[in-house]
């Protein structure tokens, strides 16, 4: 087995050429399917403007565990992650600009999406909203939010339903979070550990996960055996993304890498980022691909929590809201 591995290494490096310029991306777990289809088009991009081959390496892991890893000596060139604290971890480690906000368009997000449900066929449990997912028959299904960005949009956007039903009164809305918590089998520690649980493993009965995922899913698994459902308010998550300015600056990359990041504001990288069912901010493109995004009530953390800054030292500091409803969780 060793050696078998051995030879693929080597057989891999002998296919990429001495001259080629090669970039890490450290993204989030669940956007492999996604950039796969990115690389390749910007690869040839890069190619007819200025004659260099390019390799694009990646990297993937829950948005949070990715940051810290680069923060840790990964040495990504460039990041695209799904949560905006996880770019700010590594502004405060030095390893990108404190202005990296300001690089591109819409915050340095080139798309977003939200947490929405997928049940198996017939929709057996009759799972329509949140409050359906605090039900004590029912087995929910998403990554743990200590770990994964996708696990933390999922936590917060139930309890900004849980404050939006009972009209901010928050111990309600702690305790309506405890009881989602509980009814959660096991926690993964990425979105992708949280699919393969729920569609390999056949453990739980609804899968809380990002839109994208959701659908990509489904096609690849058949939409007759698994349905979406969108519940009546959800929470938008905006994927950031970012040089790593220590990095580039190091490799002599900067140049290369700003193009890839800017590839994905542009047209052709908008057009693929919504065939992979991201919601994007080119009006044309966002209008071809309309039909394949539902109607619905989108919050945001500044619009609920105040900001992630708020959330972080509210929900996510150690003894914090959500360390509380854990408790309540693993108590029931």
């Amino acid at each position: 087995m060793k050696t078998r591995v051995i030879v693929s290494l080597l057989a891999v490096l002998a296919a990429v050429p001495a001259s080629a310029v090669e970039i890490l991306n450290a993204s989030y777990d669940v956007s492999r399917e996604l950039f796969d289809a990115v690389n390749p088009a910007f690869v040839a991009e890069w190619k007819a403007k200025t004659g260099e081959t390019l390799v694009i390496r990646q990297s993937h892991a829950g948005s949070s565990k990715t940051a810290r890893s680069v923060a840790d000596g990964l040495p990504a060139d460039v990041v695209t992650l799904n949560q905006a604290t996880d770019v700010e971890l590594l502004e405060k480690s030095g390893l990108v600009a404190a202005d990296w906000r300001k690089r591109l368009p819409n915050n340095a997000s080139p798309y977003y999406s939200l947490p929405v449900f997928l049940v198996r066929q017939g929709n057996p449990k009759q799972i329509e909203d949140w409050s359906d997912l605090v039900k004590p028959n029912v087995q929910v299904v998403f990554p743990n939010p200590k770990t994964s960005g996708n696990g933390r949009y999922t936590y917060l956007a139930a309890y900004a339903y849980a404050l939006d039903r009972y009209k901010g009164d928050e111990a309600k809305a702690t305790e309506f979070v405890g009881k989602l918590l509980a009814n959660v089998p096991v926690f993964d520690t990425g979105g992708r550990g949280s699919t393969t649980t729920f569609v390999e493993r056949q453990i739980g009965d609804v899968l809380v996960t990002f839109e994208s995922e959701v659908n990509a899913i489904r096609r690849e698994y058949g939409k007759s055996q698994l349905e979406a459902v969108v519940p009546s308010l959800s929470l938008r998550a905006d994927f950031p993304v970012a040089v790593v300015d220590k990095v580039v600056d190091k490799k002599g990359t900067r140049e290369v890498a700003t193009a890839y990041l800017q590839f994905l504001f542009s047209p052709a990288g908008q057009e693929i980022v919504a065939r992979h069912y991201n919601r994007v901010h080119d009006a044309s493109i966002a209008q071809k691909y309309r039909a394949q995004f539902p109607e619905v009530k989108l919050v945001t953390v500044e619009e609920v929590f105040g900001g992630w800054a708020a959330v972080n030292a509210k929900h996510l500091a150690e003894g914090g809201i959500l360390d509380k409803a854990l408790l309540n969780a693993h108590a029931r």
